[in-house]
């Protein structure tokens, strides 16, 4: 099978997978993340293969709508994978990134290297972040039914791993506890760069926020 089979094979599973997901974590997010990707690997010497699948794979299952289980995600994109005869090599490549990918909390260290890694972990940061980071947080937090903001509730910043998966702490704490983190945590120039305006239109969106909260505006 030649590469723009696989890719539009892969397009077509991950689609119908995700058809039913919550907003901020379905197909669009994926195709966001994969023009991400697609972008920023054009300034890098990488593999365009692995970067593609694994931008495509990279949420086929999120942990935290599985009960936390973050084995599903990586064996339903081996198994994907094994289905449409990808080598070994490319397979362990991708799996690995999906394993790597997440922030979870700021408190995880990679256990694999590779530049197609930071190159897909950058393009998923970025769609943390920016305008469409804000949309996705509230979108989720009125998933979870999560306040938007308590000022007596203070942002954990120094939360573990599981404390950060299990967190119901109001949307708003979110930025703090990982969204307005994300722009010192990029990987390449290209990711530094692109995170830079869009940290900027958060911290413009905060101020605005709590402004009307308080009235002033």
């Amino acid at each position: 099978m030649n590469t723009t089979d696989l890719i539009n094979k892969t397009v077509l599973f991950v689609k119908h997978e995700l058809k039913d997901s919550e907003g901020g974590h379905d197909w669009f997010h994926i195709e966001r993340v994969y023009k991400n990707a697609l972008s920023i690997s054009k300034n890098e010497k990488c593999d365009a293969t692995v970067v593609a699948l694994s931008a495509l794979l990279h949420d086929i299952a999120d942990s935290k709508f599985h009960n936390g289980d973050e084995n599903i995600g990586p064996k339903k994109a081996r198994e994907f994978l094994e289905s449409q005869s990808v080598s070994e090599e490319i397979i362990f490549h991708v799996v690995s990134i999906i394993k790597n990918i997440s922030y979870k909390g700021g408190n995880f260290e990679k256990q694999f290297q590779s530049i197609e890694l930071d190159i897909v972990q950058d393009a998923d940061r970025l769609d943390a972040i920016g305008a469409i980071g804000i949309a996705r947080t509230f979108n989720y937090g009125g998933f979870k039914n999560r306040p938007l903001y308590n000022p007596i509730i203070a942002p954990n910043l120094h939360m573990s791993k599981e404390e950060y998966k299990n967190s119901d702490a109001p949307t708003l704490n979110h930025f703090y506890e990982k969204l307005l983190l994300l722009k010192d945590k990029m990987n390449t120039e290209t990711g530094k760069r692109i995170a830079h305006d869009r940290h900027h239109f958060m911290e413009l969106f905060l101020s605005q926020f709590y402004a009307e909260w308080d009235g002033e505006k």
